[in-house]
């Protein structure tokens, strides 16, 4: 099993970090799209380093064209000597059509198509094919030298696609190298819809597990002290309140007898009153929808749990102020090693 590490946001400080997650033995450095451009972030890691890998996870793939993604995902892939895994997601339609003005519509079809597209500008770039791309919500039929990168030599970076709904999922499976699996999901969910919906994918296209990626990230919760276990505690229930509150999720809850709170947090979330939500998850929540304890018994629980099932893994966890994304653990890393090999 792969272990990852996650980069802050923080861009001065980007080079740094990632040479210091190369160092501790890291196999891959990962972004989110937050406050900067993940993949302006892995430009950066990429010439501060020379060997840990560089994903985005994830990156707006409906934010962008496929062509405009397609090319600065081949700047970073090149640039880093063919160490790039771009993870793309869809985000949400308010954010879609809100923040970023794009269209939305149909999620699961238009990224199984995105994705599609992406491979097709590849395949003219590296393999000298045509560009012709007739898709119902994507179209690139135009493609001269003057706009071909030269830098050809490192090829396409794969692909891997977040999703946590059946369809996403299978249609990941099928045309994608890789799915991102959501951190708010349980055994129960992932076991009775994620890797049915994997098999289902990859027998369409004609694929075998060991062709296709699987990329977890638990909520870790654990601390040094008392005190900051329980503060690492509070934020994670907190985190997972909104999280279940999403209409979206309830399957996942509903995998674990709990599908009625997502309408009462949903409630609670409209009404603003963030604290109680963090209140309704109790403790066996947590425990199925987090790892829980000491290092040691985290990486026990995620062998059981998704040793079968994760090729690569985060190792970052939760801090008393919230989810840290640049929160790598040294120690919870090396114990998830010993405890999946």
């Amino acid at each position: 099993m792969e272990i990852t590490g996650a980069l802050t946001q923080h861009l001065k400080d980007i080079a740094s970090e990632a040479r210091e997650l190369e160092q501790a033995g890291a196999d891959i450095a990962s972004t989110l799209e937050l406050g900067h451009d993940p993949l302006m972030q892995l430009a950066i890691a990429a010439t501060a380093t020379s060997s840990i890998k560089l994903m985005t996870s994830i990156t707006v793939a409906f934010a962008r064209s496929p062509m405009t993604l397609a090319l600065a995902a081949h700047d970073v892939n090149s640039v880093s000597g063919g160490r790039l895994m771009l993870g793309i997601g869809s985000q949400i339609k308010p954010h879609i059509e809100k923040r970023y003005s794009m269209p939305w519509s149909h999620p699961a079809p238009r990224m199984r198509e995105y994705v599609l597209a992406l491979k097709a500008i590849w395949a003219c770039w590296y393999e000298g094919a045509p560009l012709d791309f007739r898709g119902e919500f994507y179209q690139h039929t135009l493609m001269t030298p003057m706009f071909t990168p030269s830098d050809r030599g490192c090829g396409a970076p794969p692909v891997l696609v977040a999703a946590v709904g059946p369809l996403m999922t299978e249609n990941a499976a099928e045309v994608a190298d890789g799915v991102l699996l959501h951190s708010f999901t349980t055994e129960e969910y992932i076991r009775a819809t994620t890797l049915p919906a994997i098999q289902a994918g990859l027998a369409k296209s004609g694929r075998e597990r060991s062709d296709f990626q699987v990329v977890g990230g638990p909520f870790f919760v654990t601390g040094e002290t008392e005190e900051e276990f329980n503060q690492v505690k509070l934020a994670a229930r907190n985190q997972i309140a909104f999280y279940a509150s999403t209409p979206a999720y309830r399957g996942v809850l509903e995998s674990i007898g709990y599908g009625e709170l997502q309408p009462e947090l949903n409630r609670l979330s409209k009404a603003g009153q963030w604290a109680e939500m963090g209140q309704r998850i109790d403790d066996v929540l947590l425990d199925k929808l987090a790892l829980v304890g000491e290092p040691q018994q985290i990486a026990a629980k995620l062998a059981q749990r998704f040793g079968d099932v994760f090729d690569i893994c985060a190792a970052s966890v939760f801090t008393g102020d919230g989810y840290s994304a640049g929160g790598y653990s040294p120690a919870l890393a090396a114990a998830i090693r010993a405890a999946t090999v």
